[in-house]
């Protein structure tokens, strides 16, 4: 499966005009049309007819180091608008057998990158850019489970937590003292907590048991261990939520000074608790305003998503696909990005789907884990389109020489739709970089899935969600 076979691009049809009269359109609409974090997206993966060996995937790697993602599909809840792949309030029985089964997907994957030299250091261990850990919960996990964890990083890939930036996504409930403990003891330098809101009423309307006061005894758990980086993720833009309630929290959020805010517009997806409630409505106004309190408040602004503290540790920025060097992902659940092939297992949100998949996971044999079977190729045109919206996701813009070393052509004469973002005051097209205005910044969720291939965007629709 090669991707010149998925299609040519909407501005090598006839009828180029098409796109900014498709742009307008979008425009015209909500600006929450689609979370563009990475491309292609989950829903265009198929699976891989015969399975891709992954030593032939990664044949073709910079022998450079990857980073690492380990993906723990276990919530103590599913919130109503959650459509990660985890399996909520699982039986713990499943938790041995599905670290067993993580030991042998790393023990297998490690196998396939030595033999192509990947992540070398000479003739040492693997050696990984960064480390991440998310899911579901990884603190699900009990302490002495989260030590089991960390040995199949260290003891299985080699990896050195202790020397590259580490995070970990916790959850109110599950920040317990012994779980950061090990934690801290392993190498994490920054810790996520999914907080969402500080509004007993928004968290129940969330679908969310717990209380704000359970998640300010998590903080005070979390700055008492003394990670470098504390982030805090919050939601606006629910029916139920009024500007003034979304701002206390966005208050509330910054008294703790976390050296990172993650700010997130409330989606409502198929076969999540939240199907069929409304979403959005006065997100924008939510945005902009606490946009501008971070901003008073000495925060820099990274993404539409994400602000920094401003002489808060420096921690990589690079978007979810870990750069050039790709990233290998491990567990049920995780995504990795070979250079031209992007993998992972079957997805799904409906309970069943997701168990049905981890059953499949855990009873898997050592060598089955040494080959891709589920993914999608990303090539040629798909790689340059891949590297221009996720670079025009960031503050920072698009690099124009970085493209050109890479792709050997100037990104504006290869994609036309630089220009229409520009004629429409959305994006800046600079000598040396390509950036979106701050208009452009704040429709990021409308121009990211205006950006995708035609090709893509058939795939993408044609997925059946379980």
């Amino acid at each position: 499966m090669r991707a010149e076979h998925l299609g040519a691009d909407a501005w090598e049809q006839p009828g180029a005009a098409a796109p900014e009269v498709r742009l307008d359109a979008m425009l015209a609409g909500s600006p929450y049309q689609d979370y563009a974090y990475g491309y292609p997206h989950k829903t265009a993966y198929r699976p891989l007819v015969p399975p891709r060996p992954l030593a032939e995937v990664w044949s073709g790697a910079d022998s450079g180091a990857p980073a690492l993602y380990l993906h723990l599909p276990f919530c103590e809840m599913r919130c109503g608008f959650c459509n990660l792949f985890t399996a909520a309030d699982p039986h713990r029985e499943l938790v041995a057998p599905y670290i067993a089964a993580l030991r042998r997907q790393a023990e297998a994957v490690a196998g396939a990158l030595g033999k192509v030299g990947l992540g070398k250091g000479g003739l040492g261990p693997m050696r990984f850019a960064r480390l991440a850990i998310g899911g579901g919960t990884p603190t699900f996990l009990s302490a002495d489970e989260l030590e089991d964890l960390f040995d199949i990083v260290t003891q299985v890939l080699g990896a050195a937590p202790h020397g590259i930036p580490v995070s970990v996504e916790a959850s109110p409930m599950t920040a317990t003292p012994d779980r950061l403990a090990v934690l801290a003891s392993r190498g994490v330098d920054r810790l996520s907590i999914g907080v969402q809101s500080f509004d007993d009423a928004e968290l129940k309307a969330y679908g969310r048991t717990r209380e704000a006061a359970v998640t300010e005894r998590a903080l005070e758990n979390i700055r008492a261990v003394g990670f470098a980086t504390l982030n805090i993720d919050l939601i606006y833009g629910g029916e139920f939520q009024t500007a003034e309630c979304w701002m206390r929290s966005v208050r509330r959020a910054l008294a703790w000074e976390p050296e990172e805010i993650f700010l997130y517009p409330l989606y409502i997806r198929p076969l999540t608790g939240l199907a069929g409630r409304a979403g959005t409505g006065n997100g924008l106004a939510c945005y902009r305003d606490a946009r501008d309190a971070l901003l008073a408040a000495g925060y820099d602004q990274l993404s539409m998503r994400m602000f920094r503290r401003r002489g808060a540790p420096s921690r990589s920025t690079q978007s979810e696909d870990g750069g050039e060097q790709g990233t290998i992902g491990l567990g049920c659940g995780a995504r990795s990005y070979a250079p031209s092939l992007h993998y992972s297992t079957e997805y799904a949100v409906g309970r069943s789907g997701v168990l049905a998949i981890l059953q499949d996971f855990i009873g898997r044999p050592h060598e089955a884990f040494a080959a891709a079977d589920y993914g999608i190729a990303v090539e040629g045109r798909e790689q340059q389109r891949r590297f221009m919206l996720l670079s025009l996701m960031q503050c920072a813009g698009l690099d124009r020489a970085a493209y050109a070393r890479r792709f050997g052509g100037d990104a504006v004469d290869d994609f036309p739709e630089l220009a229409a973002l520009a004629r429409r005051n959305l994006a800046t097209l600079g000598a040396s970089t390509i950036a979106l205005t701050p208009s452009g910044l704040e429709r990021s969720d409308v121009i990211g899935p205006w950006l995708y291939s035609v090709a893509m965007r058939q795939r993408m629709d044609g997925y059946a969600w379980r």
